[in-house]
């Protein structure tokens, strides 16, 4: 267990690790050229413990000043999820434009990014990587989770730490919506997990040019029992659980439904959350279960895109326990970077904290893969060449916006062959109704409407999205992620106290010595769900 870091090696720096095989030719053709990541990472001085930056990027984070333009995408199963664009053009302009579109035939790279599993676009490490990587050139869009971003969860169908049916379908629109832009996807936290697996599943199948998974927790088994083993760990269980009641407290009318509201409002850790809560939602018959089905390590060997993976040593939430060294060293398509320092997600450098070195590494890392002949190119089969592909967009131009400020959306029927954008800025997502939704362009000229019904899919809220079939692997959920960046009082301030009471006797001794020695996711079709 990492509780600080070394004092004084946070002057000097310490060096990025990196886990590759020895005839990658994305490490020697990409990775080789970037400087950051053969570099050394220089924590904030005054950021001497992962604890501090943990709970520093919550409470503060000194996220960039902008807005997203929002476009609510409805999936076939009647979800709703808000995909928030900051692109190139909105930076340079330095304002935006209500009717600025992005051109079908636009070649500008386009960046996915998957947050973590309460954050969201509004999160700060978030806001710094689309401002990043914006100000660079490039295209952002966020896509928020399900019941996210200020959007009412308007169907029984839930996302989790597996559930990699989202990303699945809505890169999939990205990219048929955008053919000429080179596509990157970046996960953070949970997000990384997701989109791991979303690629060991899918193979080469996959529109994506490349990849970055930011602090993922890898295995959920190894992370269950890494964050109930001492009592710090514990205290950073009980904050997450928190974030988690907060959450359900958001959609109560459903989860009550679904599942059991009692045991989620008594639940004193994520375990407890996930067997009263994600277990019975998701059609698990054990937590365990749910864990071993939502794990991503096992699809690291089927990943077939240049990934980059960044990790750190002293994660107080993702334990390096977990990480798979030698699943990556085998996978020529993968470069694993470890760094000794950096909390979880944080990574702040310079002496103000104003900036996170994991950003700049993976704007880096994607540009010079972008200007690159490694970028992977989707193969296609030729029955899926024969498909028609139908948005799971509906066109419903306006949403409601209710008292309590969560998002509601409307839909409507399709709109044939066309294809219709809205977008308005976020500034606020509370104080105006948000025009909404686009419908992606078929293929071919006839549209194939299914509708299904019943249909079991063990352990999973599940839908056929392609007109081949997939078997969907299992949805789930995942305690580990995200939640220390939602903005929840009690768990804001438990992070508080566990930084101050873990980082002070270090730090005193540090600074003592210091002072001795002078020495800091294509679909057309139906949704079956069991309940």
């Amino acid at each position: 267990m990492f509780i600080s870091c070394d004092f004084f090696s946070g002057f000097r720096g310490a060096p990025v690790a990196l886990t590759f095989h020895p005839t990658s030719h994305i490490y020697h053709g990409v990775v080789s050229k970037c400087k950051i990541l053969h570099g050394r990472y220089i924590a904030t001085p005054w950021l001497s413990s992962p604890h501090f930056q943990t709970a520093f990027l919550n409470f503060f984070g000194n996220p960039p000043a902008f807005s997203y333009r929002r476009q609510l995408f409805h999936a076939s199963d009647g979800g709703t999820i808000a995909l928030d664009w900051l692109t190139s053009s909105d930076i340079s302009r330095g304002a935006f434009e209500v009717n600025h579109t992005i051109s079908k035939d636009d070649t500008t790279p386009l960046v996915v990014v998957i947050p973590g599993l309460t954050s969201d676009s509004t999160s700060s490490y978030i806001k710094h990587l689309a401002f990043g990587l914006a100000t660079h050139g490039w295209n952002v869009v966020v896509s928020n989770h399900r019941g996210l971003g200020g959007v009412s969860i308007t169907s029984d169908c839930f996302y989790n730490a597996g559930w990699t049916e989202d990303a699945r379908v809505v890169i999939d629109y990205l990219h048929h919506q955008y053919p000429k832009a080179p596509l990157f996807a970046i996960g953070t936290s949970i997000g990384a997990n997701i989109l791991v697996k979303y690629l060991g599943e899918d193979r080469e199948k996959v529109p994506v040019a490349g990849a970055v998974a930011i602090c993922s927790p890898w295995d959920l088994l190894i992370g269950d029992r890494f964050i109930c083993r001492r009592l710090l760990q514990k205290l950073y269980d009980r904050a997450l659980t928190i974030g988690l009641q907060g959450y359900a407290k958001l959609h109560e009318p459903r989860y009550s439904r679904l599942a059991n509201w009692e045991g989620i409002k008594k639940s004193r850790s994520i375990r407890d959350f996930d067997n009263f809560a994600t277990c019975l939602v998701g059609k698990f018959e054990t937590v365990d279960t749910y864990y071993r089905r939502s794990t991503s390590t096992p699809y690291v060997l089927n990943v077939s895109v240049p990934l980059l993976c960044i990790s750190a040593l002293d994660d107080p939430v993702c334990t390096r326990e977990a990480i798979p060294w030698d699943e990556c060293r085998a996978n020529k398509n993968i470069v694993l970077a470890t760094i000794k320092h950096g909390g979880h997600l944080a990574f702040f450098e310079g002496i103000t904290g104003s900036r996170l070195w994991w950003v700049r590494a993976t704007d880096e890392f994607i540009g010079v893969l972008h200007s690159s002949s490694h970028m992977h190119k989707k193969k296609t089969e030729i029955t899926e060449q024969k498909a028609s592909i139908e948005s799971s967009i509906d066109q419903g131009p306006y949403v409601n916006v209710r008292e309590d400020g969560m998002v509601a959306a409307v839909g409507s029927a399709h709109a044939g062959n066309k294809s219709v954008e809205h977008f308005t800025g976020l500034g606020s997502i509370q104080d105006k109704t948000v025009l909404a939704t686009e419908q992606t362009q078929q293929q071919t000229e006839t549209k194939s409407d299914v509708a299904g019904s019943g249909g079991e899919v063990s352990g999973e809220c599940s839908s056929l999205l392609r007109i081949k079939c997939f078997d969907v692997i299992t949805a789930s959920k995942r305690w580990l992620d995200h939640l220390l960046f939602r903005k929840n009082g009690k768990s804001v301030w438990l992070l508080v106290y566990i930084a101050i009471i873990t980082s002070w006797p270090i730090l005193g001794s540090a600074l003592r010595n210091f002072s001795s020695k002078k020495k800091l996711r294509k679909f057309s079709a139906a949704t079956s769900h069991r309940r």
